[in-house]
């Protein structure tokens, strides 16, 4: 039980981090009315994830709802994980 909770919350905060970013791209311009049917569909299937693993987690179907979540929460694991380990040891590119 307490996997899914990790997992939903995680799935949280990348949908926070995506929607300042999404914000912040309305205020300055960068999101327009070229691009705003991309922003909606990403945000749009960030709740889908967050909302239907909860559902699913409600309704006893414990197994769906963390793969459900995992689908979101694995990738940002691991490129946080990359993240954190370009900024510790500053490698060279070239």
């Amino acid at each position: 039980m307490s996997l899914f909770w990790v997992l939903w919350g995680i799935d949280v905060l990348v949908a926070l981090v995506l929607v300042y970013f999404f914000f912040i791209g309305l205020g300055d311009g960068s999101v327009s009315s070229f691009n705003i049917l991309l922003w909606l569909a990403i945000l749009g299937s960030l709740t889908a994830v967050l909302v239907g693993g909860y559902w699913l987690f409600t309704h006893q179907h414990t197994l769906m709802a963390k793969l459900l979540l995992a689908l979101l929460a694995v990738p940002s694991l691991l490129y946080g994980l990359f993240m954190l380990i370009v900024l510790m040891t500053n490698p060279r590119w070239n």
